[in-house]
């Protein structure tokens, strides 16, 4: 199951992003850890109090990327026209969550009990000349070929506010987790967020957070309404960890709202041809508006009729 953290900047969505993925871990589910956040911090959210670890960065080598994915897709001549909403196809390489293949052998590492990879950081020479969605881009070919199943999980700790939507990879989740303080700061990304789901049917569940009383929780509830699924409250657990101090065991509440968390996502079945329709949606969007152009191809010859990615396509 795929899940995303979304929120304000600052709203506390990486660390909840480690909190949940931390749990999964240690429940001994298979889970796998993404920072796809222009600040790259999920590294040490995951292992508090050690020196954090460094994956190497997807969006570095998305050339070999493209080369490993596209396999034997006749529809994808070359890597230079493989673009990052290109969807799987016959002859295409599949991923199975941190299987045996070089793309995981060479962009995961562990950050405390979770498996981590992460897009890379905005670099100097980006500056003036790209976007970070461009390096977003080696997260959502990585999901667009992943092939993960029930009781496997993968967290994406995303984008601040609704600069998540500047691409197509808002539409690979299972469950977007929207992670709201009681301000009107706070909700209103929620609002902009709520708005553009509903147009792709992508499901979402606000988390309050940084929740001081009942006050809070009201105006949470009365700003959010049925999408509120629970909230945490100040954990000196978690500060305590950011201080670089023993953390100690999180409070019985928030560890409460974050079984809530997996419940959630338990109970959102995978719908492989919707996931594979957005895909393939997005892709014809940027063919359109920009990699027709960019390519002197007709990148909607891309598309395979008829396949859908998933379980079976695995044999």
């Amino acid at each position: 199951m795929r899940v995303a953290f979304v929120g304000k900047g600052g709203s506390g969505k990486t660390t909840l992003s480690a909190l949940f993925a931390r749990q999964l871990a240690r429940s001994g589910a298979p889970v796998l850890a993404i920072d796809g956040d222009i600040n790259q911090h999920l590294a040490e959210a995951l292992a508090p109090g050690t020196e954090p670890v460094t994956a190497p960065p997807l969006a570095d080598r998305l050339s070999e990327l493209k080369d490993f994915l596209r396999g034997t897709n006749p529809r994808i001549a070359s890597r230079e026209a493989m673009i990052k909403t290109t969807p799987p196809g016959r002859g295409s390489r599949l991923l199975r969550l941190l299987g045996d293949d070089e793309v995981h052998a060479r962009h995961v590492v562990r950050a405390g009990d979770v498996p981590l990879m992460a897009t890379g950081e905005f670099a100097e020479s980006d500056l003036g000349v790209a976007c970070y969605h461009s390096k977003l881009g080696a997260v959502e070919l990585y999901l667009n070929h992943l092939v993960d199943t029930t009781g496997e999980y993968v967290v994406v700790d995303m984008t601040a506010g609704a600069d998540a939507f500047a691409s197509g990879l808002f539409t690979r989740f299972d469950l977007t987790f929207l992670v709201a303080e009681p301000t009107r700061k706070g909700v209103s990304v929620y609002r902009q967020y709520r708005d553009h789901a509903r147009e792709f049917g992508i499901r979402i569940a606000v988390i309050g957070n940084k929740v001081t009383g009942e006050e809070d929780l009201l105006f949470l509830k009365q700003e959010v309404g049925d999408d509120l699924l629970t909230h945490l409250v100040h954990s000196p657990a978690v500060r305590a960890a950011e201080q670089g101090r023993s953390e100690g065991e999180l409070e019985p509440h928030n560890a409460h709202a974050l079984r809530l968390l997996r419940e959630a996502v338990d109970s959102c079945p995978r719908d492989w041809p919707t996931l594979h329709r957005h895909a393939v949606e997005f892709h014809l969007r940027n063919a359109r508006a920009w990699a027709d152009r960019a390519t002197g191809l007709d990148l909607a010859a891309q598309v395979d009729p008829g396949y859908v990615p998933g379980p079976p396509a695995l044999t």
